[in-house]
């Protein structure tokens, strides 16, 4: 079965251009990732994971950060959020305009709002 998963990460702000340059090395190393949004001390990345249960996808979703931190070279931020939403009910959403992000963009992009 397949998952979307919206993590977002956040702590001490660090340099836009490390973020950015970092959050692109995430994007080539992290399969299905479809989304990628940055500030200088938060980032949310979107993608699709296949799992059979949302609790196996969730646990491997709270990973991806800390897997990808040195490789990537990301900022040691901790997650501050963790949406994991069936494949059919993303799709009821996006066909609504619920959802935030884009499920078509590969395009690294700050976030437009700080929270």
């Amino acid at each position: 079965m397949l998952w979307h998963v919206a993590l977002t990460v956040a702590g001490s702000p660090h340099d836009d251009d490390a973020v950015r340059t970092a959050m692109l090395r995430l994007r080539d190393e992290h399969a299905f990732l479809h989304s990628l949004r940055y500030d200088v001390d938060r980032a949310e990345i979107c993608y699709w994971e296949e799992a059979s249960d949302m609790l196996d996808v969730a646990a491997l979703a709270m990973r991806v950060w800390a897997e990808h931190r040195d490789s990537a070279g990301l900022p040691r931020w901790n997650v501050v959020g963790l949406e994991v939403l069936d494949q059919l009910t993303y799709q009821l959403r996006t066909a609504r305009g619920e959802t935030f992000d884009d499920p078509g963009a590969d395009v690294l992009a700050p976030i437009p709002v700080h929270f």
